[in-house]
Parts: structure tokens; C-alpha cells; sequence
């Protein structure tokens, strides 16, 4: 196990949310230096993560990495457990904010730039702590971080549908917030142990009643962030108001921390196989609601966000059938999900500052005006429908797998439902294709591009995509170990506790 000193290789995950915490303090002191470098900070913040991440991936493979603070053995101290699923996502998190820190360095140009990259700095140590602690109510501290940074940067640009967005999304989050703490009192007053694996491993010595209540609390409170339906009515507005750097990282990084929260709490601490068979349907009909409110939409980035409540649903219903290729599935999704989207909603956001309008019907003859911008999002829609050869199909292949493996006539029913879905979600992602390609455009003729930084990032998403679409096994190691860390909770128990 790993102790707050510097491990064998000379990195210790605890930098992960100790860099970017700092970081994001020092943004007002650094601006007194100059204010041209602060909008560099998070570049260097997520460079840092991202290869601290990928430097921790070997030995996690091996060993998962608990770090105590304070020098005392769990369950007496405050514990980061950095094991294949944390550090899966802690990459995520990282890459994905790395490349929307290039992207908005020449994105974001109003509203005050230093409070902008403070909220984002924190947004992203919220979520990266959320991913790595080892107690419940340090989730809830970092899950706070993620959520209130979101609440602000969803109003960022001060417009009237900023506010009114963020002031709704702080409301449901916050009868969200109150749940989950309201959860984790329950849990702490019948077990006097904040650890979650020392609540694992006593969870089977209560009552079911007394257990059941508290995990219905802490799933409904994490269930808001996820946009799980019928918790997800904040999304579509806070999506389509935020800046379409937030957007891309509430809909890439910020429901899927929430998920992986939904499953830690399911899967870890209460094990409640019991109830699996329920979030089975709740993610076919997530995913259902989800598809058919994307179709029904005009707007480019409602249109989006309500694409994410659909993939969301998808991924639930990979995680519930629990079996090795479901849960390897799901973390796949995610991957997919998160390159995807970011894809999406980047190069979306220019096309919406070169026609002035999130009217999907505004984009006509983009292709022409932004060719380079066009055929990004095209990359990314073709993905996040799961067309070869990019990552999506994979991902797609291994969840559809899953469920008949099981053997199990419901399964394949439902796996035809959610191809059903993917259906939907082709039909209106080639919609967008055909009006960007095939219809003629009446605004500006002149050929205009995205800034170099912006067709960076981008360009980094679609060779992430394309590369991991042709060679999935390239995260196929990683993607089983965190699996198999899901599913093999005594392994977790014992790696913690000792």
C-alpha cells in the first residue's frame, strides 16, 4: 500500500487534486504578475494530471495505491484509494480538461477570464476527488466542489438564460446535495465509520430496512448530477446556456462523475445485487426519453444535452447487468461518451459563433464556410452513433455482447430496444450532417476557420476517437481491471482495510 510519501516511481496521487486545488488559489496571485498567463493555467494543471494519471496506471494495475492522510490506517483517517477505476477516470478527466483548456484559451474572450478559469480549475479537482476518495463524506465535500463550480460556470456569461439555468440547476442540486448528506448521516450514525469499505464490510449486519432508506437517499442525490431520469430536468437548459467549453465538460466529464459515483455506492458499499433488474429498465427508459427528446429538437446544443441523457441511460443499462462484458462495456461507453461529446459540443460551439445562432437550421452550408469544424463534428456524431471505425462501434459492440451473453430472453428484448434508440439517434445526427453538407447556406459565403487552438484540441479527439475505434485493445487492460475492481468488492474491502 501507499503511504503520503513519494512511491517506488516517484509519483503519489494525492498531486492529482493537491496541483490543481493550489492552482486554482494561486490564479488571483499570478494575475497580479500578468493576466495574459492566467488562461494558460489550467493547460499546465491537466497537462501535469494527465501525465501523473498515465505515470500511476502500472502500478494500479498491480496494486491498488490507498494513500492515508495523517499517517493513520483506514478507517481512522481520511483515505485516497487510487486503484484502475480511479485513475481510469482521473486520465479521463484530465485529457478531456486539458483539451478544452486549449480550446477555450481563444474561446473564451468575455465576461471576467480570471473567475472563469478559478471555477474550472475547481470544477475539475471536485471531480477528480470525487473519483479517488476513500470516505463518503469527503465524495460529498468533492462532489460539492464539482457541483457549485458548475452552478456558477453555467451563468458565467451573465445573460438572462444563464442565470435563470443555473438558478434551476442550483435548486434540483441542491434537494440533490441535501439527500445524499441526509444519506450519508444515516449511514454514519448506524455504522460510526465514514470509510467506504469499512461500511462494505459491515453493510450485511444491518437490517435491510435501515440499509435500504440511506442508499435510496445517497442514489437520488447522485442521480440529480447524473441526469438519470427522472432527475435530469436541469440538463437541456443548463447545457444549452453555458459556454460551449463548460457544456462540453458538464456533458463529457461532470454526469459521468455522478454515475460513477451512482455505481461506487451501488456496486461497493451496499453490494445491492437485489436491485440491479430495476436500473436495468431505468436505463432503457433513460435512454429512450433521452433519444426521442434529441430528435424532437432544434436547437444544436438542447440537442446534445438531450443526446447525453440518452447515452447516460445506455450506460446504466450496461453497468446493471453486471456480468464482466457489461460493466467493461460501460466503461467503455464512458470513454466514448466523453471523447465524443467533447468532440461535439467544441466544434459546435464555433459553428454557433459563426452563424450566431444554435438553430440547427443556421448551420446550412457550414460545411463549406468551416470544412475543417464540419468534418469534426461529423466525427464525433458518427461515433457517438457507433459507426465503424470509430470508438463508439466498439463500445457499442461490447454492451450489445453483454446482454446476450446473458442468455436471458429479457435481455435480448431489451438490447433490441436500445439498438431501437441508437436508431433514433442516427436519424437526427445525420439531420445535422445533411443540413451542414447538402443544403445551401444564406449567411456569410466567406471560408472561415476555428482559432488554432480550438482545431487543436478538436484534432486531438478525433485521433483519440479513431485510434482507440481501430484498436480497442489499446484500453482493454485498464477497462478489464476496473472491472473486475467493481465487481470483486471483498478484493476492494481487503485492499483498503488490510
Amino acid at each position: 500500500m501507499g503511504e503520503l510519501s513519494l512511491l517506488s516511481n516517484g509519483v503519489n496521487p494525492v498531486l492529482l487534486v493537491v496541483v490543481p486545488l493550489a492552482l486554482a488559489f494561486a490564479v488571483p496571485l499570478i494575475g497580479f504578475v500578468s493576466k495574459k498567463i492566467i488562461k494558460y493555467i489550467p493547460v499546465v494543471a491537466f497537462l501535469f494530471n494527465l501525465i501523473v494519471a498515465l505515470l500511476l496506471i502500472p502500478s494500479v494495475l498491480k496494486q491498488p495505491i490507498v494513500v492515508k492522510i495523517g499517517g493513520f490506517a483506514p478507517p481512522f483517517c481520511i483515505n485516497l484509494v487510487a486503484g484502475p477505476i480511479g485513475i481510469l477516470f482521473s486520465a479521463l478527466i484530465a485529457l478531456a480538461g486539458l483539451l478544452v483548456s486549449i480550446y477555450a484559451l481563444n474561446y473564451i474572450r468575455e465576461g471576467p477570464q480570471e473567475k472563469y478559469h478559478i471555477l474550472y480549475l475547481l470544477l475539475l479537482t471536485g471531480a477528480t476527488g470525487v473519483v479517488l476518495t476513500g470516505d463518503i463524506f469527503n465524495l460529498f465535500v468533492f462532489f460539492e466542489i464539482l457541483c457549485i463550480s458548475s452552478y456558477a460556470l453555467v451563468a458565467y456569461l451573465g445573460n438572462k438564460a444563464g442565470i435563470e439555468s443555473s438558478i434551476k440547476y442550483l435548486i434540483q442540486g441542491s434537494v440533490g446535495s441535501s439527500l445524499l448528506l441526509l444519506g450519508i448521516g444515516l449511514l454514519y450514525g448506524q455504522f460510526g465509520t465514514l470509510n467506504m469499505a469499512d461500511i462494505a464490510n459491515q453493510i450485511h449486519s444491518a437490517s435491510s430496512p435501515s440499509i435500504f432508506v440511506p442508499m435510496v437517499l445517497m442514489i437520488t442525490g447522485l442521480g440529480v448530477e447524473a441526469a438519470i431520469f427522472p432527475l435530469n430536468a436541469w440538463l437541456p437548459d443548463a447545457h444549452s446556456s453555458a459556454p460551449s467549453s463548460i457544456s462540453a465538460i458538464l456533458s463529457g466529464i461532470a454526469i459521468e462523475v455522478g454515475l460513477y459515483a451512482v455505481i461506487r455506492v451501488l456496486f461497493t458499499i451496499f453490494d445491492a445485487s437485489n436491485f440491479l433488474m430495476f436500473f436495468v429498465f431505468l436505463g432503457v427508459l433513460t435512454l429512450l426519453i433521452g433519444e426521442m427528446c434529441a430528435f424532437s429538437q432544434k436547437n444544436i446544443k438542447r440537442m446534445l444535452a438531450y443526446s447525453s441523457i440518452g447515452q447516460i441511460g445506455l450506460i446504466v443499462f450496461a453497468f446493471s447487468i453486471a456480468n464482466t462484458y457489461g460493466v467493461t462495456g460501460g466503461f467503455f461507453q464512458l470513454i466514448s461518451h466523453t471523447l465524443g461529446k467533447g468532440l461535439l459540443f467544441l466544434a459546435a460551439g464555433y459553428m454557433i459563433y459563426r452563424s450566431g445562432s444554435m438553430d440547427i437550421s443556421t448551420f446550412e452550408g457550414m460545411g463549406k464556410r468551416m470544412p475543417l469544424t464540419s468534418l469534426f463534428f461529423t466525427v464525433g456524431a458518427f461515433s457517438i452513433v457507433g459507426l465503424p471505425p470509430f470508438i463508439g462501434f466498439p463500445s457499442k459492440f461490447m454492451i450489445v455482447r453483454a446482454a446476450l451473453s446473458t442468455g436471458e430472453l429479457l435481455f435480448t428484448i431489451l438490447i433490441g430496444i436500445v439498438l431501437l434508440g441508437t436508431v433514433i439517434e442516427g436519424a437526427y445526427f445525420f439531420r445535422v450532417v445533411q443540413v451542414i453538407y447538402f443544403k445551401k447556406g444564406n449567411g456569410n459565403p466567406e471560408r472561415k476557420k476555428a482559432p488554432i487552438s480550438g482545431l487543436i484540441s478538436m484534432f486531438i479527439f478525433v485521433i483519440l476517437i479513431l485510434v482507440i475505434g481501430v484498436y480497442p485493445n489499446l484500453i482493454t487492460k485498464i477497462l478489464n481491471s476496473a472491472a473486475s475492481e467493481l465487481l470483486n468488492r471483498i478484493d476492494y474491502i481487503r485492499s483498503v482495510l488490510g
